[in-house]
């Protein structure tokens, strides 16, 4: 399933399995563009998903608004038990996360295949 808001922002739903999604970005992620990622994100969760992995690798600009979509579902996943891991970070969408701490916040790998290697409770 994809979810779109017009030409700037995509975001890709991926289903793994019954526990694990993923949700590729691309385009930019602000304030205009956030519903779709919200809208992906709480339906993952609710779908019973228990592990979220987003991966960023096609996204060329996120603001505080994405970071903030982004923590707020982490904090839903971790009260049913989830996670929520980022994948991909490139320039300077990675300099935002490194310079307001989230970096250290959410599990960050540097690819999709590299987050589905490890522990389902990771």
């Amino acid at each position: 399933m994809t979810s779109s808001e017009g030409d700037r922002f995509a975001v890709d739903v991926r289903p793994v399995d019954d526990e694990v999604v993923v949700l590729a970005l691309a385009g930019e992620l602000d304030h205009d563009t956030a519903g779709p990622l919200r809208a992906a994100l709480t339906a993952a969760l609710t779908g019973g998903a228990r592990r979220l992995l987003v991966d960023f690798t096609e996204l060329r600009f996120c603001d505080s608004t994405g970071l903030n979509v982004l923590l707020h579902s982490r904090i839903e996943a971790q009260e049913s038990g989830g996670s929520v891991a980022l994948t991909g970070l490139r320039q300077p969408v990675a300099r935002m996360f490194r310079i307001t701490g989230a970096d250290a916040i959410f599990p960050v790998y540097p690819d999709v295949a590299q987050a589905l290697a490890e522990p389902r409770h990771a």
